[in-house]
């Protein structure tokens, strides 16, 4: 028995370590966020793999670079990602020799809730008191692994079609996507002439009087990227939140990075997106270190990207995971019910994406 707890203690702590280490990493790579480009690039990165959160992206990102440095894997990006159960079930093996990728995954846990929202965990076999009912939540993280397609063989997989568009081309069918959830929220929108209409800018959305205007003088392709920036702002910074008005500058890159991830989901070139220097926004919210701020706001516009896309259905870039036979057409919404992430990473379920900063589930 006492080596049965020992075992145990020696285990606990090799994980803590194993944490420790991780979180260590990505406060790393989240420092290395410093330029307009760095930023433009992690959210193209997350577009990319938008099955995964933030922070794993960020991860992954960093330890896959290591990888290819070392001529471990041929290419400097990722493809698909997987964790080794679901390449097995993929009909493919990770290659002998090959590290996976570790990354943050949820551990969840029984609990019992009650109306007013406080819960309480439930031990094994545990039944709930009269008027609790049981729910699954996320009690903590734990470290697990992945595996990019390049670092495994076996059967190959689907091939999966890519939207490709010409400069200035806009994704057909986005426009009207993005309008309607703009219409859906209570908004009208309109053309505005040229930039002197709107007060020299490219796009507005006016609070009060529940409006947006996009520049009709400008190509599809910047039309759209407009369009997206608008539909950024009415999704996460309402004019009552008192966060939007104060930190205007970072209600900006959110905007911006929203609209920049909905275009990298679509095949869109991005060169054009400007986010300023990440850390003069990320150091403006008191109390508080800009490693959690650039977190925090990259949760924030992940989640919103996620729903808006989600009510989409315009054929989108794969998402990371491994395709499937019935996955040879592109992701395309809209979907119904939660969505559900395979694999070792699971995001926290989608939140309203107004309202105050938050975090997309401990240490996720």
């Amino acid at each position: 028995m006492r080596n049965d707890t020992r075992s145990l203690e020696q285990k606990i702590t090799d994980r803590e370590a194993k944490l420790d280490a991780l979180r260590e990493q990505l406060t790393s790579a989240v420092e290395r966020l410093v330029t307009g480009d760095d930023w433009r690039r992690a959210i193209e990165f997350a577009a990319r793999f938008r099955s995964r959160s933030f922070n794993n992206t960020l991860l992954i990102w960093a330890q896959h670079a290591a990888a290819h440095e070392a001529g471990r894997v041929p290419d400097p990006y990722p493809t698909h990602v997987a964790g080794f159960k679901q390449w097995k079930a993929l009909g493919r093996s990770v290659d002998k020799g090959q590290g996976g990728y570790q990354i943050l995954a949820p551990v969840t846990a029984r609990v019992a809730v009650t109306e007013d929202g406080s819960w309480r965990r439930l031990s094994r076999g545990e039944k709930p008191e009269p008027g609790e009912t049981v729910k699954s939540r996320m009690v903590g993280v734990r470290p697990a692994y992945v595996w990019d397609v390049s670092q495994t063989s076996g059967e190959p997989l689907p091939a999966q079609p890519t939207p490709t568009l010409l400069h200035g081309e806009a994704p057909p069918g986005l426009w009207d996507g993005l309008a309607h959830q703009i219409r859906a929220a209570g908004f009208t929108l309109h053309e505005a002439p040229n930039a002197a209409a709107i007060d020299g800018a490219n796009g507005v959305t006016h609070w009060l009087k529940r409006t947006v205007h996009v520049r009709a003088d400008m190509d599809p392709a910047a039309q759209l990227k407009t369009l997206a920036h608008e539909l950024g702002h009415v999704l996460l910074h309402d004019r009552d939140n008192v966060d939007a008005v104060v930190h205007r500058g970072i209600a900006e890159v959110e905007a911006e990075s929203f609209a920049l991830m909905m275009a990298a989901s679509h095949g869109m070139n991005t060169e054009q997106y400007t986010i300023p220097y990440v850390a003069t926004w990320a150091s403006r919210v008191p109390g508080q270190d800009p490693v959690t701020t650039i977190q925090q706001t990259a949760a924030r516009v992940r989640t919103a990207a996620l729903q808006a896309l989600d009510r989409l259905e315009t054929p989108q870039i794969p998402d990371g995971e491994p395709p499937t036979p019935s996955d040879s057409t592109p992701v395309a919404g809209p979907r119904t019910g939660p969505r559900k992430t395979p694999g070792a990473d699971q995001s926290a379920q989608p939140r309203p994406a107004q309202g105050p900063p938050g975090v997309e589930g401990p240490g996720l």
